[in-house]
This record gives structure tokens, sequence and C-alpha cells, in this order.
């Protein structure tokens, strides 16, 4: 590759992109609103509760010392359902809502730059005790899935959009990350590439660990095709753009 295309490349990742950026120029500086925390919803829209966070003092097999331990990437996974107690210790451990500040601002469990979280986590549910098969997004705010809609060839279109990785639609739910740049853009300006990709990293770890302690699996995917994913999420993928998938199943 040219050098000096790589060398293009590589300037997100340097600290020195902030002396080209006038932070007085930022929307949050100019006084403009927060967007929120969540992406909006239609209320006509079939949602479905959550297990709440305080409930989950049973739900660990193993310790964090033994899941830091044994984590590994897992690409084969067993034909058990996951519960929705399980699925909701997951979403909590990578997205879950810690405290609510200002508006447009919330801690969760996963740390943020600016506390600005540019993520929302939709789900390809194949395999969940209770639920049926379609794609849901999770909502924070309100601890519930929403059923975003139905697909009776899901599982060929995830295959598809992930350069037919067929082990992804043998997972029980395949956690499919998307950011919102503008989340991050209103604080940081052009600066926000960088900080999105390293958080992505937080988010996916977090379901590494959380995953070996339910006794499950999971394998990130950086490998996609960005259309098709984007396409199959009915997202625009300029406002809204796929990062990072991950399959989840039960060992």
């Amino acid at each position: 590759m040219d050098k000096e295309i790589i060398r293009q490349y590589r300037t997100f990742l340097k600290d020195s992109i902030r002396k080209t950026i006038d932070f007085s120029q930022t929307d949050q500086n100019r006084g403009i609103s927060p967007p929120p925390v969540e992406k909006p919803f239609s209320k006509e829209k079939k949602r479905v509760d959550l297990i709440r966070a305080d409930q989950f003092n049973d739900i660990c097999k193993v310790d964090l010392k033994t899941a830091i331990q044994t984590r590994e990437s897992r690409r084969t996974y067993s034909s058990k359902a996951i519960t929705i107690k399980e699925l909701s210790f997951l979403l909590w451990a990578t997205q879950g809502i810690r405290q609510h500040l200002a508006p447009g601002h919330a801690l969760r469990t996963v740390p943020s730059a600016g506390c600005r979280h540019a993520f929302e986590t939709y789900l390809c549910v194949f395999n969940v005790q209770g639920l049926e098969q379609g794609v849901y997004r999770y909502l924070p705010v309100e601890r519930q899935l929403l059923l975003e809609f139905t697909d009776e060839h899901l599982k060929h279109k995830v295959v598809e959009a992930t350069f037919r990785q067929g082990w992804v639609a043998d997972s029980a739910v395949t956690f499919v990350w998307t950011a919102i740049p503008y989340r991050m853009e209103w604080r940081y300006d052009i600066d926000s590439a960088k900080v999105i990709a390293i958080e992505a990293g937080h988010i996916c770890q977090n379901l590494y660990l959380a995953c070996e302690a339910i006794e499950a699996g999971t394998c990130a995917i950086a490998a996609y095709d960005q259309e098709k994913m984007d396409e199959l999420l009915k997202i625009d993928g300029e406002d809204e753009i796929t990062v990072y998938i991950a399959p989840v199943g039960k060992k």
C-alpha cells in the first residue's frame, strides 16, 4: 500500500489531531443541547421487559479471575437456549445504565469519553427463551428490548453480511453494535473517530467476560460487509453505522 495513504489512515490514532480542532466551535461549547442517550423509538412497537440488575446475584457461575483466565474467542455453540435473565445480564454488562446525570448524559457499565456513549445495541435473536426470532434493539433507559422487525430469512442475511461465516447463525443471539457518531462529535468534533473505536473494545471485552461468567461464549467480528449489515439493520450508514459484531451462544 502507498506510504502516504498509510500515513493518512494512521492520523486518527495520533493525539496530535487535537491540534487541528477548535473545541470552542463544538456544538457543546456553542450551547447546543446534547443528543439523547438512546435512539428514539416508536411507542407502537412491541417491547419486552428485561430483568433488573439487582436480580443478577446468582447468575455468575465463575468469578472474575476465572472469567479473565478462561476468556477466549469461541465459535462453536451448543443448541441450548439463552434465558431472558442471561440476556438481560449481558446487555447490562455491556451498555447498562448505572446512573442518570444531566439530560443527554448517563453513567454506564463501560467507560466513555465525556460520558457520551455513542453506541446502540442491536440483537439478531435466534434462540432466546420467550423471544421470537427477529432483530431487537436494547433500550437501556427503559430496561427493555424493542422488536424492530421479524424476518424468516434472518440467519441467511446475517451469514451473507458477515462474508459467509456460517457459525455466526449458530449463535443463540448475535450482538451488533452501531455507532451514532454525532453523540461523540457533539463534544469532540473529528477526534470522535478515535474515541468511538476505543470504546467498541471496552464494550466487547465486557461481553467476553460476562459470557464466561454464565458459561457462554462469544467471538468478536470486525469482518463484515458494511452496506449489507447496515441494510439488514435498516439504518442509513451515515448518521448510524455498524461498527462491531459478536455472536453469543452457550458452551
